[in-house]
């Protein structure tokens, strides 16, 4: 509601990746997070200032977010997903026809999921990706080992410790998946 009551150029000169590309004249890399139900319109002003962008998935299956985080859905995660997606092909027509536009998120969008929280094999964890790295274009997505750091009751025991070789595991299928072009189906996962 703040940002409809002000002009967005008040509310973009205030931000700090405008400070630190204009004001301080910053030109290194910066990687952002974009959070669901976040206006499109912030979303798109960052994503002329930074590098590469986030938005994060958090857990593979629709199932599992409903399981472990259900204040979040889908539908709210792959919309920021979809705009970034849109904005940066709009963004390379720009780029073709008029050449010395801004970049909007050069770096493309990433994004990452916590592996092992919930019951999803390796494959089905692949199938995700593949599906994500072909429907949004991104560029990366980072797996992380669940771990339980409250040692909250709620959340699934951790028998072992992180699942740190699966994580590395996953890292290298995807790896292939990437810059060999294999698909998960070709794959040999454990379950």
């Amino acid at each position: 509601d703040r940002l409809r009551s002000r002009g967005l150029g008040d509310v973009y000169k205030r931000q700090v990746l405008y400070k630190l590309r204009h004001e301080h004249n910053f030109q290194g890399y910066i990687h952002v997070k974009a959070i669901p139900g976040a206006d499109s319109r912030l979303i798109q002003m960052t994503g002329y200032l930074a590098d590469r962008m986030s938005v994060n998935i958090e857990l593979p299956t629709a199932e599992s977010l409903r399981l472990l985080a259900p204040h979040k859905t889908r539908e709210n995660i792959l919309a920021p997903m979809r705009f970034v997606q849109q904005m940066s092909a709009e963004n390379q027509y720009e780029i073709q026809t008029y050449r010395h536009v801004p970049k909007f998120v050069p770096a493309g969008q990433s994004t990452q999921m916590i592996i092992g929280a919930t019951g999803e094999s390796d494959y089905e964890i692949m199938s995700v990706s593949e599906a994500l790295y072909k429907r949004f274009d991104l560029k990366r997505v980072f797996y992380s080992a669940f771990i339980n750091v409250n040692n909250d009751s709620t959340l699934p025991a951790q028998v072992g410790g992180p699942p740190l070789r699966r994580e590395h595991r996953l890292y290298q299928a995807d790896w292939l998946l990437r810059y060999y072009a294999v698909s998960y189906t070709h794959l040999t996962l454990p379950t």
